[in-house]
């Protein structure tokens, strides 16, 4: 099958276009922290069939193969002009789509796709390739903007007729560039606002996405052909996804999308990059009183499984992205002072021992006095703080005693894993700042670290931290 020359032209210029603008930002860092997309039946990360502002991180890979089941006692069919003439017979197949993805620089994502390969009895298979430029996306919640194409070869049933793919991916003779309009070349703008969800006590971690976009070619046309448009929606389309953290490695997502013809559902579960799902397609068509003859308007089951692969993660397997979680307020407010609950204790005194300051894991350094035989001596009577646990220690989250500390076991943090350094350390407030937190200890990093990060600092005990590094087990 050759490419058009035109059609070759005009995608080659898109994606050339779409490459230059991601390496034009690639020297710059990524800070967005939008959850995990899933993966679409076949067009790299978004929804079902419609696309997201997310892309795929840096070098992270994605592999798709889905596929729906399709039944019709009849199948309508029509004639040169569009005009349906009657009906043929039984229709009874499975369809299937593979697709490769890759995400670069954080900034773009491009990939190709095959579709109905080694099932259409005729037609040949139809690929393709597509990409998607991220414009804009928030650091945490917020409103992200993408744009981006797609560019699908044309079926060829050897007859003279200049056919054009359909949105379900199987060459079909009945759809024809002529009456139909162009599909082979697709532009389309998105934005999606990244909410995060209600999470807490017995309610899981758990984050919201709505999208809303607007395209043409697969989006828009075939509405001239009452077989393939029903729901038309003139090139609008959105979509609302529920992603549910079900454990540190896996996430349940929910979804429901107007592609702009049709309303799909579905549900996929991401357990360490390896990805299954289930969808339901064209849910809003209603048979008519002869019963369905369209597999366009026909609701249809369908079953995806995809693996995600991140160079940067222990194994290749990527660990689900939640949404930036930081802690209420109340965390952030200093807490009392030491000398506040000393004013009672007689003051004595001042001992003999080097002033110093213990960097606490609320991000603050208390100042305290170090005698020769090692006693930390806090508030103004300078009174021993051995003396005065239970009842009085330093605030905030510490990792020490934590089974996963103990354990030796990495950091999950922004979709990267954190190994820990063997050495422990004071560290001065001043030079860190707060960007986390995890299984509910802070996080800190450089204060003039970017983003992505590469160092963490957690707090072990009072004064005591631990360095995690990327790249380390």
């Amino acid at each position: 099958m050759r490419l058009p020359r035109a059609g070759a032209r005009v995608a080659s210029a898109a994606l050339a276009t779409a490459l230059a603008a991601a390496l034009a930002w690639g020297a710059a860092p990524a800070v967005a922290q939008s959850p995990s997309m899933p993966s679409t039946l076949r067009y790299g990360s978004g929804l079902l069939d419609i696309p997201v502002s997310s892309v795929l991180p840096h070098l992270n890979l994605t592999g798709t193969l889905s596929g729906f089941w399709v039944s019709l006692d009849h199948r309508v069919e029509v004639d040169e002009y569009g005009n349906e003439i009657g009906f043929s017979g039984p229709v009874d197949d499975f369809h299937t789509d593979g697709s490769l993805a890759i995400g670069l620089f954080d900034r773009l994502e491009v990939g190709s796709s095959l579709q109905s390969f080694g099932g259409a009895s005729s037609g040949g298979d139809i690929w393709g390739f597509f990409g998607r430029v991220r414009i804009w996306e928030p650091v945490d919640q917020g409103l992200g903007l993408a744009a981006g194409a797609r560019w699908l070869s044309h079926p060829d049933f050897g007859d003279g007729v200049e056919y054009v793919p359909g949105r379900l991916g199987f060459p079909d003779e009945r759809l024809a560039r002529s009456y139909t309009g162009g599909t082979n070349l697709t532009f389309y703008g998105v934005a999606t606002a990244y909410l995060r969800g209600f999470d807490g006590g017995p309610i899981p971690e758990n984050d919201m996405t709505f999208s809303v976009g607007y395209g043409s070619g697969m989006f828009h046309a075939g509405g001239k052909l009452d077989l393939y448009s029903a729901g038309h929606a003139n090139g609008w389309f959105f979509g609302t996804s529920l992603n549910v953290a079900t454990s540190t490695q896996s996430v349940l997502t929910l979804m429901a999308e107007h592609n702009g013809f049709d309303v799909n559902v579905g549900a996929q579960v991401d357990w360490g990059g390896l990805r299954v799902g289930a969808h339901w397609l064209a849910s809003n068509h209603s048979p008519p009183s002869g019963g369905h003859s369209s597999e366009y308007e026909k609701p249809k089951l369908g079953l995806l499984a995809s693996v995600a692969i991140c160079p940067n993660e222990r194994g290749f397997r990527c660990r689900p992205r939640m949404m930036r979680r930081v802690e209420p307020d109340t965390v952030f407010i200093p807490p009392p002072p030491p000398d506040t609950v000393l004013l009672s204790v007689e003051a004595a005194p001042i001992p003999e021992g080097e002033p110093a300051a213990v960097c606490i894991s609320t991000g603050q350094n208390v100042p305290v006095r170090i005698t020769t035989a090692g006693d930390t001596l806090v508030g103004p009577g300078f009174t021993p703080l051995a003396s005065l646990r239970p009842e009085l220690d330093f605030a905030g989250n510490y990792a020490g005693g934590a089974f996963w500390y103990e354990n030796g076991d990495p950091v999950s943090f922004e979709g990267y894993t954190f190994g820990r350094a063997p050495d422990a350390f004071p560290i001065d407030c001043n030079q860190i700042l707060r960007v986390g937190v995890f299984q509910g200890v802070p996080l800190f990093a450089d204060i003039a670290a970017e983003r992505p990060l590469v160092m963490l600092f957690v707090p072990v005990r009072p004064g005591i931290w631990r360095r995690y590094e990327r790249g380390l087990p």
